[in-house]
């Protein structure tokens, strides 16, 4: 059986790929329980926002917001 592909740039590239998109669910994962700790309600419009953001950089900004925003849209706001 040829597992050379295992050993590839390609195969490199697709696990890197996906473990970026992990990292990036885990944050938008780790957000929404911190609203919801602190009690603020999370309409299903900024619920899929956050879910549906794939940039790691962003959601990491959002899971700071999160620890001090007073509303769930706070967090997705432009600033």
């Amino acid at each position: 059986m040829d597992l050379s592909f295992y050993k590839s740039f390609m195969s490199e590239e697709i696990r890197d790929e996906g473990r970026a998109q992990g990292r990036a669910q885990g944050r938008a994962e780790g957000i929404l329980p911190v609203l919801e700790q602190r009690g603020i309600t999370v309409p299903d419009k900024v619920r899929e926002r956050i879910t549906d953001c794939g940039g790691p950089e962003v959601l990491r900004q959002w899971l700071v917001r999160a620890v001090t925003a007073t509303s769930a849209e706070e967090i997705c706001a432009e600033k």
